[in-house]
Parts: structure tokens; sequence; C-alpha cells
């Protein structure tokens, strides 16, 4: 950490040039003595990321930044701010601190959080940067988060972990076995510290293999922002047998979509041919594989077992995107031309042998506009094209 950089005209400079061509920056060099133009340039970087994905750090000033990695690591404060209502308690130990973000939103419903990170560099980074937020109850410890919890004689409320996906042999991995620290590995020490665990796992891990790998799974969160998944946690509580509760949230610029049920609920979907309206579950239910319980919670009927969007003749608030049918044809190019006079429309495949790509190809049908096209296949195992409109 060069502290150089936190000299007002150095951070002047920096705000002064969050919009430039950071090639042509880079190539006039540094104008202050002891910093390089690659050190600006990085914070210039991190910087200009932190305003969509970190606006209250954004926003501070005199806040360090570190590496391009690092900041792509971390968590969103959306994401941040909905695990913090996961816990409560007296003391939560972060044993993968990173940039400190989901430490910060555990710090406003925990009384202490203790932030461990191996890198000494952005353990001294979070440190100032909790100063420059004010934050008077975190404790930063710059050490392995694992070994820093086995020399401990203290018992935690939580233990949060957001093992790295990272691996030097393996290069960019997901499998909770492949990542660092091995949870499932040291999952019987971490419950001699806490009575509960909360991991941060990647959205590509299966959920069924994870629950295997773990032990104790009370809860799944499938957690999406914009319809994009962006993580799942795991809930762990010593010696828990019961059911495991599945709950999914898609977090939007207006509003927030929620939808739970229990992990392998055992009702059948109702089906049915298109009927006035469709439905398109978010990406976050899609994740948790509810597709049986969107079918009978919300009343609607599935177009096939295979095809994951929703029917029903009247229109209900639902957790993704609806849309009303204007018409329903075979999957015949001829009746399509026929029936669908527009140039451009936005195409969905769900369940059918063709891509977007061979289907715009074969049609000539341009992306954009607001008609939308579903080609899927129906519960009588026929392929169909729906022509909608959205809601």
């Amino acid at each position: 950490m060069n502290t150089a950089i936190l000299h007002t005209e150095v951070q002047d400079f920096i705000n002064e040039n969050l919009s430039r061509d950071l090639s042509k920056l880079i190539f006039k060099g540094s104008p202050f003595h002891g910093i390089t133009i690659q050190e600006i340039a990085a914070q210039i970087e991190s910087k200009k990321k932190a305003q969509t994905k970190l606006p209250t750090w954004f926003k501070k000033p005199f806040i360090y930044y570190p590496n391009k990695l690092n900041l792509e690591q971390t968590s969103s404060e959306i994401t941040s701010n909905y695990k913090s209502q996961l816990v409560s308690g007296n003391h939560l130990i972060d044993l993968t601190g990173g940039f400190g973000v989901d430490t910060y939103y555990f710090s406003k419903k925990i009384k202490k959080v203790t932030h461990c990170e191996i890198n000494n560099d952005l353990s001294e980074i979070v440190e100032h940067n909790y100063k420059i937020l004010e934050l008077d109850n975190i404790e930063t410890v710059a050490e392995d988060g694992l070994t820093y919890l086995k020399n401990q004689d203290q018992f935690y409320d939580w233990i949060y972990v957001d093992p790295s996906r990272r691996s030097d042999i393996k290069g960019k991995v997901f499998m909770l076995e492949d990542c660092l620290p091995n949870i499932p590995e040291n999952l019987e020490t971490l419950f001699k510290f806490s009575n509960h665990i909360l991991i941060k796992a990647s959205p590509m891990l299966d959920l069924t293999k994870a629950i295997n790998e773990l032990e104790f799974v009370k809860e799944i969160h499938v957690v999406a922002v914009d319809n994009d998944v962006k993580e799942l946690l795991f809930i762990c509580e010593k010696s828990y047998k019961g059911q495991i509760f599945i709950k999914t949230v898609n977090h939007k610029k207006t509003s927030d979509e929620y939808f739970e049920s229990t992990f392998n609920a055992s009702l059948p979907s109702n089906y049915s041919l298109p009927q006035t309206y469709l439905y398109e579950p978010n990406s976050a239910i899609l994740k948790a594989g509810l597709f049986d319980e969107v079918s009978n919670q919300l009343k609607t009927f599935k177009l096939h077992n295979n095809s994951h969007i929703y029917t029903l003749n009247k229109l209900i608030k639902f957790p993704g995107r609806s849309f009303k049918i204007i018409q329903t044809m075979s999957y015949n190019l001829k009746e399509l031309k026929k029936s669908f006079p527009f140039t451009k429309a936005n195409i969905t495949i769900r369940n059918f042998p063709e891509t977007v790509a061979k289907i715009r190809k074969k049609t000539k049908i341009k992306e954009g506009g607001d008609q939308y096209l579903f080609f899927t296949t129906d519960c009588k195992d026929k392929h169909i094209i729906i022509h909608c409109e959205k809601v």
C-alpha cells in the first residue's frame, strides 16, 4: 500500500481522470514523485468499477482501492446487504475477508466482526478504509483465517467463509472441495468454534452436489441481481437434520422478487397448452430448480416438463417476466412468415432443438423491438412458436 496515493493532490488527479483513456494517461507518465503511473491507473480503474458495484466506497473521499482482481472477486453492496440479513448475535468471524464489503455489512448487524485476510497489503488497505468509513466494531487480522481460528479459545455466533475459487493447479474452480479453504474437509473444525456457518459459493455449483459435500445444511439462498445469478449461500447449523429450505431472490432496480420452497419438494407440475398469458421464471428460480413449485404455489400450468415456462388465463404477480400471448403456431417457417409481419423480435428458446442464431439465420428476423417469440415444446411434445408482447 503506497500511502502517497492518499495525498489530496493525488486523489484530486484520480477523480479528475476517471473518464480518461487509461492508455493515453499511462503514456504521459506519472506527475507525482514516488508514485508510478501504473499505480495511479490501477486506482482509477478500480474506482470506476466501484461506482456501480460499491457506491458507498466510491462516494467516500480517500478510499484506497485494491487491484482489479481483488475488486472483481468482492461481493457487491446489494448481495452483501442481503447476506447481512441472515446473521445476528455478538461476534462473527469472516475467514476470507478480501476487500471487506461483506464484513462491512455484517458489522451493521453484529456487535463485533473479525476480518481475516491472508494478503498483508489487502488487509492494510481494508483497515485504512474502515477508518475512513468510520467503523469501530471491526477487527482486522492479516493472517490465514482458518489458521487464526484454530488458535482462538472463543466461540463465535457465526463463521462466514467465501472460499477462493482460483487454484494454482486447476485454474478457476467452483466445487467446494477444490476451493481454498476446503470447506468440506474443515467443516468439523469450524463447528468447534460456532454452531452457525454461512458459506458463499459459485453460482456454477450444483446444489445437490453441494449438499452432499456439506453437513447439516439448513438453508440455501440463490441470489440474483437483474436476473443474473451472482451467489449461492449455504447456511449450515450444527447437528441440523430437518428439511432444507431453499430461498431465491432477484434484486431489480424497482423491486425485488422472492420465491421459496423446500429442497426436492415432491408435488408434480400441472400442464396445459398455451392459454392467455405466458410466464418465464427469473434466473434464481431456474438455478434453484423450483420448477414444480412455481406450478403448485402460483397455480400456473407448465407447457412441458422440460420447458420451464408457464401459462395461465389470468394475469398474476409473477417472479420473472410476464407476457400476453398474441398467437401460438406450429414450428413452420412458412406459417411464421405469414403470421408474423415484424422484422425484429426478441427470441427465446426453451426445450427446443435449434439455437437462436440458427433461427435468426433461417427467418431473417433481427434482434430487438417490442415483440417476443418463444420457440419451445408443448405438453403434447410438439414444437411450437408463441408470439407475445411484454405485460
